[in-house]
């Protein structure tokens, strides 16, 4: 290794002593929060057995929905393992609420770019996103890094009781902007409820376990996510979940099966276990993860790259952001992570077309479940400033040595 990023390590790792030591802090409460649930629904090893056909009275499924709403401060929830990803579990939310000349109110700006053609301001018309079924669209953008009170206030009021959801996406996506922290979440539910009887519905993908509370307990109708980044802890190989209050999670729950049925049916095939089994390891995963992107911030920003956050900021997702300005340093950054990943480190990258983004994107994940993002993984879209967007870490060990195989992948560029 480089004789600077050895001395670079020591440093970074001297100085990050402090943060680290506040992230197990968060790491064992909740553990603790994750484990008395478990004792207080009386988990126990007939939940690990699989169902087929209908699932009917599947315990483990049951149990485990039990468990999430529990955990999360919900008064319901349900946990699929046939939840595709992160966007699908949000489509079901948004189908489950909104009907025809209801409107969709996004307060935290664009949403992710998968949603668009959801939402349907990309895409073809006719392909059953919800502008087809007659659902308007509208967004009030970030002013300076923050939430536009007084914009939401008048789309509020302009809109009256056709706005339905009120839509936030916790995470920064693929946007130049800070990612919002539980608490900012719950003083802007309290705002939006304040105005108007929209359900408040809060895209939680990469944020869960980084704090001690979700925007469950905070006064959010639906959070939903998917269960290969934070809350299936390295475990679960596929699924999403969405969990919230009652009347919002048997709506949504009827979109995912049929009105009738909701949550009350579904095969979990052998599944349960390693659900279960990767919501246990959720906390120390989600803090291993949380270790390796402050470290990641502090490598990149010694190096003279713009990072976000920064290594010493508060973080609330698991997500660091790198500028990189050029696609050729991006493309690098990429080769460089995947190289020092346990999975697939012979392959190269490349920038290719994606279904669901509108610009080629660039992905490096090594990992032992395909799109895994609580794994170590980063991906960027090929367009300016040229963005970096890295997450994840199943260790903090195996995670610093993709970091630093990142970092002198860009250091022998430049040579």
């Amino acid at each position: 290794m480089n004789t600077n990023l050895i001395e670079l390590t020591i440093k970074a790792e001297r100085e990050l002593a402090d943060i680290f030591a506040d992230i197990d802090r968060i790491s064992f409460e909740n553990t603790q929060r994750v484990m008395d649930s478990f004792r207080s629904h009386h988990l126990d090893d007939t939940c690990f057995a699989g169902t087929s056909g209908y699932g009917h009275d599947d315990k483990g499924r049951e149990t485990l929905d039990e468990i999430y709403a529990d955990v999360f401060g919900a008064e319901s929830a349900f946990v699929r393992h046939s939840i595709t990803n992160g966007t699908q579990a949000i489509a079901i939310a948004l189908y489950g609420l909104l009907r025809p000349n209801d409107i969709m109110l996004a307060v935290t700006g664009k949403p992710y770019d998968t949603l668009e053609q959801v939402v349907g301001i990309a895409g073809e018309p006719g392909n059953g996103s919800l502008a087809d079924f007659g659902v308007e669209y509208r967004q009030v953008d970030l002013k300076n890094g923050e939430v536009d009170y007084d914009s939401i206030a008048k789309q509020l009021a302009d809109g009256g009781d056709r706005v339905k959801v009120a839509f936030i996406q916790r995470s920064k996506g693929y946007l130049e902007r800070p990612t919002l922290t539980v608490e900012q979440i719950g003083e802007l539910a309290s705002f939006i409820k304040a105005r108007s009887n929209a359900y408040v519905v809060v895209d939680n993908c990469y944020g869960e376990f980084t704090e001690t509370r979700e925007p469950t307990a905070v006064g959010a109708d639906l959070i939903m996510g998917s269960l290969i980044k934070n809350p299936g802890g390295g475990m679960a190989e596929s699924g999403g979940y969405i969990a919230g209050t009652a009347r919002a999670v048997e709506l949504a729950s009827y979109r995912l099966t049929s009105v009738g049925v909701g949550i009350d049916g579904g095969a979990t095939l052998g599944m349960n276990k390693n659900l279960i089994k990767g919501f246990f390891y959720a906390p120390h995963t989600v803090a291993q993860a949380m270790k390796t992107m402050h470290f990641a911030a502090y490598i990149f920003e010694a190096l003279g790259y713009d990072v976000s956050p920064r290594w010493n900021e508060r973080r609330a997702d698991i997500i660091q952001t790198i500028k990189l300005g050029t696609p050729e340093k991006l493309v690098n950054f990429c080769k460089g992570i995947q190289s020092g990943s346990p999975v697939d480190a012979y392959v190269s990258p490349e920038p290719s077309a994606i279904p669901g983004y509108l610009d080629e994107v660039i992905m490096a994940a090594g990992t032992f479940t395909q799109g895994s993002s609580i794994e170590l993984s980063a991906d960027g879209p090929m367009r300016a400033p040229y963005t970096a967007f890295m997450q994840g870490g199943l260790t903090y060990e195996s995670g610093k040595i993709g970091i630093l195989s990142a970092a002198r992948k860009l250091l022998d560029s430049a040579m």
